[in-house]
């Protein structure tokens, strides 16, 4: 989330990993956000969701150029009724601007969360169809535990996972007939995408990698390839499709190329790949590479064109155990670990057969590219310092 907000890699803004009902650090205010990129333009702007960048009020969505907020400040899961830890979490709070107003108490209040914010959204699209906005609508769903209105339930063939889905994209609908019906949408840039891949121990509860490798929480395929759909008429030709690879730190220079907002002072990551939307004929990744941290600011793989590197490190696991079942998770192997090993994505996207051997030329020139990388933003598994990591926004001591 810091990466889609900021244009950044989470390390250089010190946010790593998920950030927990008892943290007190959260998204700096020294860091333009895709609201603050296009505020000074006279854009209304809202966030309707999953913030999950601190929930202290300094780091809410209102501090940081969003002018309403309504949602749950981190993961749906971090609550009493969690199926491994229920007395590890504190109570559910949902907030209106800066404010706790409620407490989700059971699984029918997770039932109204996608209704909820989806009714806030089109709100927001009727009110201010008369100038420019910007609405960040950050699903809670499919976060276990599942949650899905009456209207949807038990609506598809694939338990309750399929009718959360259906939910999701009947919530898509509806806020694009609110922009159909405002006269707006054809001038609307309409970006939908995942944070993740499926949580695997989750089983019925979770989704599929489509045969992909492993799952979230891993820098293998399953964990960290989503889908990303742009509509744009004028810009982005209807159908067509990109296999360039791009990231979500490259939404914000996106934005700000399309908008004409205002640009970041300070260094980010992301490029702008609005060359790759308009289908250009020689248009490329804007990136040599792009880096895949995590754990406490592990590098543990990078991707450069076809070419996916991962250097040694550990990873969890289902590999040989049954999934869980009905919100039930099942326990990972976490003793599982990798080499340096090279993998040809254009040709095994799955991550089945080390090539690095047969290519030493492209492993080396990855290697280097990786150790400058990790100069700047760290990398713990070498025990390597990044000096241009710009740490998270912290309270006040006292």
């Amino acid at each position: 989330r810091s990466s889609l907000i900021t244009g950044c890699y989470a390390n250089r803004v010190g946010i790593s990993g998920a950030l927990v009902p008892s943290s007190k650090i959260g998204l700096d205010s020294e860091e333009l956000t895709i609201a603050e990129v296009v505020k000074p333009l006279g854009y209304a702007t809202a966030c309707f969701g999953k913030w999950h960048l601190g929930h202290r009020r300094p780091f809410l969505p209102r501090q940081h150029g969003f002018d309403e907020y309504s949602g749950i400040p981190y993961s749906n899961d971090m609550w009493p009724g969690h199926p491994e830890s229920p007395k590890a979490w504190p109570p559910l709070p949902w907030y209106e601007n800066d404010e706790p107003s409620e407490i989700i108490k059971d699984l029918e209040g997770q039932e109204q969360i996608t209704r909820r914010l989806t009714e806030k959204a089109v709100d927001f699209v009727h009110r201010n169809a008369d100038g420019p906005f910007l609405l960040y609508l950050p699903h809670s769903m499919p976060h276990v535990p599942l949650g899905v209105g009456p209207r949807f339930r038990q609506t598809t063939r694939y338990g309750t996972y399929g009718d959360v889905i259906r939910e999701i994209d009947a919530s898509v609908g509806e806020i694009r007939a609110a922009l159909e019906e405002e006269g707006v949408l054809d001038r609307t840039i309409f970006i939908f995408a995942s944070d993740n891949g499926p949580w695997l121990s989750y089983g019925d509860h979770a989704g599929t990698t489509g045969g992909l490798r492993e799952g979230k929480g891993t820098t293998f395929e399953g964990g960290i390839r989503v889908p990303l759909v742009v509509r744009y008429p004028g810009v982005v030709p209807a159908g067509s499709v990109c296999a360039e690879p791009c990231m979500t730190i490259d939404i914000l220079p996106t934005l700000v190329e399309l908008t004409g907002g205002k640009a970041p002072q300070k260094p980010i990551d992301g490029r702008s790949i609005v060359s790759l939307l308009r289908g250009e004929a020689d248009a490329s990744s804007p990136h040599e590479a792009l880096f895949f941290w995590y754990r406490n600011v592990e590098l543990q793989a990078m991707r450069m064109g076809r070419w996916k590197l991962h250097f040694p490190h550990n990873y969890r696991s289902l590999e040989g155990r049954a999934p869980g079942n009905n919100g039930i998770p099942a326990k990972y192997n976490y003793k599982m670990s990798v080499g340096l090993a090279l993998y040809d994505l254009e040709t095994d996207a799955a991550e089945t057969t080390d090539c690095s051997d047969e290519n030493p030329d492209v492993v080396a020139r990855m290697k280097t590219l990786a150790d400058r990388m990790r100069q700047k933003l760290g990398d713990t598994l070498t025990r390597t310092q990044g000096s241009e990591i710009r740490g998270p926004g912290r309270l006040p001591s006292g």
